[in-house]
């Protein structure tokens, strides 16, 4: 699990490094988005995730670690609306933001090591394929949730498939990353 733990922080590092250098760009506009914004902005990242896992053209040279990338920052950024609400205009500086950032980042690999423990890191014997599903069946969840207006019966809550979203990203990163030094 070790090595599970070195790549995963690899990947969050990256990940939060392009974080950084968009919040140089654009500020934190992305603070007065609404969670079933931010939800279709991965729901978009994810198929487009799933439309290169199909298509044999590619018309936009990017590739699918840029769009777990994207997956994993928005998630972020929609845990950190739901701690804090969602602003009326940019409110967030650099430092707060990455702060904010990295206490996210921090208990998603938490909630990773926990089930990792309990689940033996069978994701690694999973396809990129099949977790991508998982992140789209995870993102239809959130869609119902955010539909029922935040209610459920027995499920768990939308922080909970967010956190399950970037850990499926990080595991799909991990193995495409394997994979690409294999060949």
């Amino acid at each position: 699990m070790q090595q599970t733990s070195e790549q995963y922080d690899a990947i969050v590092k990256k990940c939060k490094d392009l974080f950084e250098k968009k919040m140089a760009d654009y500020g934190s506009a992305w603070r007065i988005l609404r969670l079933p914004s931010l939800t279709d902005q991965i729901y978009i990242k994810a198929q487009r995730i799933r439309s290169l896992q199909e298509n044999e053209v590619r018309k936009i040279q990017e590739d699918e670690q840029a769009e777990f990338i994207g997956i994993i920052n928005y998630s972020i950024m929609a845990l950190i609306q739901m701690q804090k609400g969602i602003a009326k205009e940019p409110d967030l500086n650099l430092k707060e933001a990455l702060q904010l950032y990295e206490k996210h980042a921090l208990d998603t690999k938490t909630l990773m090591e926990n089930k990792n423990h309990d689940y033996g890191e069978a994701w690694r014997d999973m396809r990129v394929n099949s977790l991508t599903d998982l992140i789209i069946q995870k993102l239809l969840r959130v869609k119902q949730i955010e539909d029922n207006k935040g209610k459920t019966l027995v499920s768990e809550g939308i922080a909970a498939n967010y956190q399950d979203m970037i850990n499926y990203a990080i595991f799909a990163m991990i193995l495409l990353n394997e994979t690409s030094e294999i060949k």
